[in-house]
């Protein structure tokens, strides 16, 4: 039996309370987002960025909770990224350097743990 190749990763979809609250923290780190709805599905948040697709969609009483879901993104410069989030931001874990090269922890708006490793 060949050995199979590894998948890529291509989409990720988060649920939330305020989708456009949301998409307004996420464009911080750099996020463009475009309205979309397909077919009969509710309008929804998308950005297409390294071949990935990154969605924000309302949170419906039938949705399951995304919260538990821990994202991580690499950015250019996090002093740069939390100077744009401002005093609001919630940190978790303050910068500090790890075997990846420097990185840190914050929680967005509706409470998904990002990691941020410096590029």
């Amino acid at each position: 039996m060949m050995p199979m190749q590894a998948p890529t990763l291509n989409l990720v979809v988060l649920r939330a309370s305020d989708p456009g609250s949301l998409a307004s923290f996420y464009q911080t780190l750099g996020f463009q987002f475009q309205r979309e709805k397909h077919g009969s599905g509710p309008e929804h948040l998308a950005s297409k960025t390294g071949g990935s697709v990154f969605e924000i969609y309302p949170k419906g009483t039938e949705s399951l909770d995304t919260t538990a879901v821990r994202l991580g993104f690499r950015v250019p410069s996090i002093s740069k990224v939390l100077s744009n989030l401002g005093s609001a931001v919630d940190i978790i874990s303050r910068p500090s350097k790890s075997d990846w090269g420097t990185r840190c922890v914050i929680r967005d708006p509706e409470g998904h743990k990002i990691e941020l490793l410096e590029a």
